[in-house]
């Protein structure tokens, strides 16, 4: 899933089961759908497709390490995918200039719940002290979520937080065999608490100076969901142990509202005026639909690890709050570097 909104499910993947193929025609822009993937080339084969014509189409376009170009007399001319690949990984808003004057995140620790992780990847494999699966999804191995939050969160070179210690739980929100006969599949949250309160076990042993300060789950729950009452003891529990607990329902634990923002894909990250609302809300914002007292964080247009290979990334031109969550997470963990002593 990406989460969108408090909590939703679109286009996730398993790295054993994720091909691309060949494309005959290339999927058209369309701001009216709701779907994420509008312009989706990961990994696909587009050597056959002449796209000289197709800019406004590309840059909405998600692609990977893996998608195979058509020859450059086949290509725009103002479409360069390594720079927008290559700008994709700077958080922005200056926090590359925090890394060079030292604040990374080192010794802080970051806790991640989540789908699963390609532990080997090269983003966050020196980062990562701990992986352990509680409930997983069935036959899960790898998951671009899993990948992608977790080099936001701490990536060597796409993270905000680089030098943070990562502790990675990986366990699921459903009940997969419940599944019912209109195709949903009903939540459960039980095993998310599990997962916290394993967090703060694993937090009991470590050192003073090397403690869990954030946990980070990018998903959201609700009153009427199975395991709302567990997942909400645990986290109250994680806060009265001084850790922001992020995730989509963060306004129910501390009491703020975040949004994620958007960015067109050549646009400089690091310059403010470069944002607007993102693609999953644009709409409804020039529509007039407007909210307010929100920390905006950046979403859309970013490049991430991807669960295809421990050397390959992905560009998402469409993000989630999945995205701004471990990014929340990420900045959270360089103050707590500057001052150890800040709380939620």
């Amino acid at each position: 899933y990406m989460t969108r909104g408090n909590n939703s499910r679109g286009k996730a993947g398993n790295s054993s089961k994720f091909r691309g193929g060949r494309l005959n025609s290339l999927p058209k822009y369309n701001p009216n759908t709701s779907d994420p993937w509008k312009v989706d080339l990961r990994s696909y084969d587009l050597t056959k497709l002449n796209l000289t014509n197709s800019l406004n189409d590309l840059l909405y376009a998600s692609f990977d390490d893996k998608t195979i170009w058509p020859a450059p007399k086949h290509m725009p001319k103002n479409f360069n995918w390594k720079k927008i690949m290559e700008i994709g990984k700077n958080p922005g808003l200056g926090i590359r200039s925090l890394h060079k004057r030292g604040i990374t995140g080192r010794g802080v620790s970051i806790a991640i719940i989540d789908q699963a992780l390609l532990t080997e990847h090269q983003e966050y494999v020196d980062r990562l002290k701990l992986y352990e699966k509680i409930s997983p999804n069935p036959g899960e191995e790898s998951t671009m979520h899993g990948a992608a939050v977790a080099s936001i969160a701490v990536g060597k070179t796409v993270g905000v937080a680089p030098e943070a210690d990562l502790y990675y739980i990986a366990s699921r929100t459903v009940d997969w065999q419940q599944r019912r006969g209109n195709g949903k599949t009903p939540w459960n949250f039980t095993y998310y608490a599990q997962a916290v309160e394993r967090v703060l076990e694993i937090n009991k042993s470590l050192p003073e100076k090397r403690k869990i300060r954030v946990i980070s789950m990018q998903i959201g729950w609700n009153e009427n969901q199975k395991g709302y009452e567990e997942i909400m003891n645990a986290v109250e529990k994680a806060k009265t142990e001084g850790i922001l607990v992020i995730c989509s329902s963060v306004e129910r634990i501390h009491g703020f509202k975040f949004h994620g923002l958007g960015r067109f894909p050549l646009a400089d990250p690091d310059i403010f005026e470069s944002y607007e609302p993102g693609l999953f809300w644009a709409k409804g914002f020039y529509e007039g639909k407007r909210t307010s007292d929100r920390l905006l964080i950046p979403m859309d247009s970013r490049t991430t690890a991807s669960f295809t290979g421990k050397d390959e990334y992905v560009f998402y031109r469409e993000g989630g709050w999945s995205w701004s969550i471990p990014y929340i997470a990420g900045v959270y963990t360089l103050a707590v570097q500057v001052d150890p002593e800040i709380t939620p």
